[in-house]
């Protein structure tokens, strides 16, 4: 769905380790480029380590924040991520800084958690239901609206899956009580593929 062109300049928000940049960097070849950026002192070394064993001249990381990103206006092709954005607060400044730092025409291909329904607090408090992706997320009508606030055009969900998380996972990090407060609430967790253009 990330629509990449041999040539293009991509951008990976939340790259890690790098590897969907060196996916992308097979898409893009010898004339494109591609960036990473993470906050992540220690997945940007080793991300730039990954690189360098590969031999990848074309592929640069840097370490930053995604709300307030160190590129200039209307520089990159395609921006890509995969479900990283749920675990940033300011969401609305997230989209802004996307569509400022594509060019006209360039479009985005986000993988991201998404929510119908309220879970309940005991739930959204847990650290390891916010590390999963899964307590930080918002209401997928929101997140949408966020896109269309940053003046996004031709917004698509090209792909959803539901999320369903197994009985042990809930039994290993909740207390009885959360996981039925859980279930009754019956919220439903997707992972969205979206895609838009500047």
């Amino acid at each position: 769905y990330a629509g990449i062109k041999e040539g293009n300049t991509v951008l990976d928000l939340g790259s890690g380790a790098g590897n969907d940049c060196f996916i992308a960097r097979a898409e893009v070849g010898e004339t494109g480029r591609v960036i990473g950026i993470d906050f992540s002192p220690q997945m940007i070394d080793r991300a730039r380590k990954n690189a360098t064993k590969r031999g990848y001249t074309n592929v640069e990381f840097i370490e930053g924040d995604i709300e307030n990103m160190l590129l200039p206006n209307n520089f990159i092709d395609v921006v890509v991520s995969n479900c990283v954005l749920n675990l940033l607060p300011e969401k609305d400044r997230i989209f802004k800084e996307i569509h400022r730092v594509l060019k006209k025409g360039g479009h985005f291909c986000i993988s991201d958690v998404v929510l119908n329904g309220i879970f309940p607090k005991e739930f959204t408090d847990n650290a390891s239901m916010y590390a999963g992706c899964i307590a930080s997320a918002i209401q997928k009508d929101d997140y949408l609206s966020e896109i269309e606030k940053a003046n996004f055009t031709n917004i698509k969900i090209e792909r959803t899956k539901t999320v369903v998380i197994p009985d042990d996972v809930l039994q290993e990090h909740l207390d009885e009580s959360t996981i039925a407060k859980y279930k009754a609430g019956n919220v439903g967790i997707y992972s969205i593929t979206v895609t838009g253009i500047k």
